[in-house]
C-alpha cells in the first residue's frame, strides 16, 4: 500500500514539475514585455477574484473596467502590457503605431476565445467567422452597407425617432427617466426594419417576447465575460443563467427563421407571377431592400447562401446594430446634458439647418450639414466607446523595434484606454468636441481613435455616426 502511495505521489510530483517547467519556459518568451507581476500561480486573476470577494455597491463590470483603466495607464509610455490570466498570457497593445501594424494585417484576423460565447447566438456570422468564410462574407456584405442605405431608410429613421420624441415629451416633468430603455426600443425598431425589413413595433409594446429575449441575451453575454465561473460551457449550461440564455435563444432564432421563410415565400410567389418587385416597403415609389432581402436575392439566385447562412448574418447585424447604437446614443445624451454650452451649440446648428420648419422629416443633406453634432458624437464615443475591448490571435511572430510577441498570443486592445492616453488626448477626462475639428484630427495618428476598430476587420456599420446624427436631430 505504501509503495502504491509513493508511486502515486511521485507521478503527481513529476507531472507538476513538468507543467511548472513548461510554464516557466513559456514565460521566458514574454520576459521583455512589461506588466504587473502576478502575486500567485493564478496570475492576475487574483486581482479579479478580489472584486467578487467583497460586497459591491455597483455591478462587478464597473470595478473591472476601473481596474483596466488604472493598470493600462501605467504602461502608456511603453505602449504594451502583459497580463497573466492564470498560466494564460494576454498582451495588451496601447501604442497607435503597433495597433496599425497588427490591425492592418491580413493574417492576424482571428478573434479571441471570448467571441466563442457568441457562437450559439450568431453561429458563424461575419463577427465570429474566420478564414475563407469570413473573407467571402465580408466581400458579399460590404456593398449592403454603403452610405446609401441611410438614404434608403430615412423614413424608418424619421418615423421611429418621432415615436421616441413623443414618448420623451410625456416624461419631461418626471424627476428621473430611464432613457436607455426607451432608446433601446427605438434602435431595435430601426435596426429590425433596416436589417430584416420587418416592423416589430418594440416602442409600441408589440412582440414583447422577442424584445425581452434580445435584451436578456445581451445582459447574459456581459455577465458571462466578467464571471470566471461561467466561462466553461458545461457549467454555463447547467446554471440558471445558461438555461435562461438557451430559452431566449430559441425565441430569437424562431423569430428570425419565421421572417426569412415568409419573405422567401412571398419573393418566390411574386417571381412566379412575373413581378420583379418584392414586398418591401416603398418610399414614394422607390423600392428599398433590407439586408435580409438582399441576402435572399443571392440565395434564390444560387449564390451558395443557405437559409441558415442568412440567419447567421441577420442575427449578427441585429446584435451588432441595436445595442451598440443605443449605448452610444445614451452616453452622448449624458454628455450633452452635462455640458449646457455644448447643448447650446448643437441647438444653434440645428436651427441654422431647419429654421422654423422643425417638424419636417430629416434628409441626408441635413445630416451631412451637422458638423458640430458629428464632433460631439465622436467625442462621446472617445470617452465611452460602445465596444470597449476587441481581441485578436497573433497568427505570426510580431517583431518591431526590439519588441517580440510570439505567434499564437492573445492580443487585447482596450479601446477605452487607448482613447484616454494623455499623450494623444491632453486632459483626456475632459469632454471637448473640438478635438474632432478637421485641423485637430489631422494631427493625430489614425489608429489613436478606434470606436469601430480598424483594418480589414473593422466594423462594417461605420455609418452609425450618421444614424446617430439623424436620431439626435429629430
Amino acid at each position: 500500500m505504501l509503495t502504491v502511495l509513493l508511486v502515486g505521489a511521485s507521478v503527481v510530483f513529476a507531472l507538476y514539475a513538468f507543467l511548472y517547467l513548461k510554464h516557466k519556459a513559456h514565460m521566458k518568451k514574454f520576459k521583455n514585455i512589461p506588466g504587473i507581476a502576478p502575486v500567485t500561480v493564478f496570475g492576475n486573476l487574483y486581482e479579479v477574484a478580489t472584486i467578487y470577494s467583497k460586497k459591491l455597491q455597483h455591478h462587478p463590470g464597473v470595478y473591472i473596467l476601473q481596474g483596466v483603466l488604472g493598470t493600462n495607464s501605467l504602461f502608456y509610455k511603453e505602449g504594451i502590457q502583459l497580463v497573466w490570466m492564470g498560466t494564460f498570457p494576454i498582451v495588451v497593445i496601447l501604442k497607435p503605431e503597433w495597433l496599425e501594424l497588427i490591425l492592418s494585417s491580413t493574417t492576424s484576423l482571428e478573434k479571441t476565445y471570448e467571441y466563442s460565447y457568441l457562437h450559439k447566438w450568431l453561429r458563424q456570422g461575419l463577427l465570429t467567422s474566420t478564414g475563407a468564410k469570413w473573407k467571402s462574407r465580408r466581400k458579399l456584405l460590404t456593398p449592403c452597407f454603403h452610405f446609401r442605405i441611410l438614404e434608403d431608410f430615412l423614413p424608418a429613421f424619421n418615423d421611429n425617432s418621432f415615436i421616441l420624441v413623443k414618448k420623451l415629451r410625456t416624461l419631461q416633468n418626471e424627476e428621473y427617466v430611464d432613457i436607455m430603455s426607451l432608446i433601446v426600443l427605438c434602435t431595435l425598431d430601426i435596426v429590425c426594419e433596416t436589417v430584416m425589413g420587418a416592423r416589430i413595433g418594440a416602442q409600441s409594446g408589440e412582440n414583447p417576447e422577442y424584445v425581452k429575449a434580445v435584451h436578456n441575451l445581451g445582459d447574459v453575454l456581459l455577465e458571462r465575460i466578467i464571471r470566471p465561473l461561467l466561462w466553461s460551457d458545461f457549467l454555463f449550461n447547467l446554471s440558471k443563467t445558461g438555461r435562461g440564455f438557451n430559452r431566449d435563444l430559441k425565441i430569437l432564432h424562431s423569430f428570425t427563421d419565421k421572417v426569412i421563410k415568409e419573405k422567401k415565400r412571398a419573393l418566390l410567389a411574386q417571381r412566379v407571377h412575373g413581378s420583379k418587385e418584392t414586398e418591401d416597403v416603398r418610399l414614394g415609389g422607390k423600392k428599398r431592400q433590407a439586408l435580409m432581402d438582399l441576402l435572399l436575392d443571392q440565395h434564390i439566385n444560387g449564390q451558395q447562401l443557405t437559409e441558415e447562412d442568412i440567419t447567421e448574418e441577420v442575427d449578427t447585424f441585429m446584435f451588432e446594430g441595436h445595442d451598440t447604437t443605443a449605448t452610444a446614443m445614451n452616453f452622448c445624451l449624458y454628455c450633452i446634458g452635462l455640458y449646457p454650452e455644448v447643448q447650446r451649440k448643437i441647438h444653434e446648428e440645428l436651427d441654422s439647418i431647419f429654421g422654423e420648419d422643425t417638424e419636417r422629416p430629416v434628409t441626408l443633406d441635413d445630416v451631412r450639414d451637422m458638423k458640430y453634432l458629428e464632433c460631439v458624437i465622436k467625442e462621446s464615443l472617445r470617452l465611452y466607446p460602445s465596444v470597449p475591448l476587441i481581441g485578436r490571435i497573433l497568427n505570426e511572430d510580431f517583431n518591431h523595434n526590439g519588441m517580440e510577441i510570439p505567434k499564437g498570443t492573445t492580443l487585447n486592445f482596450f479601446i477605452v484606454s487607448i482613447h484616454r492616453n494623455p499623450e494623444i488626448f491632453p486632459n483626456p477626462e475632459v469632454f471637448d468636441p473640438d478635438r474632432f475639428s478637421p485641423e485637430n484630427v489631422v494631427k493625430r495618428h489614425p489608429f489613436a481613435y478606434l470606436p469601430f476598430s480598424a483594418g480589414p476587420r473593422n466594423c462594417i456599420g461605420e455609418y452609425r455616426t450618421e444614424f446617430l446624427r439623424h436620431i439626435f436631430s429629430v
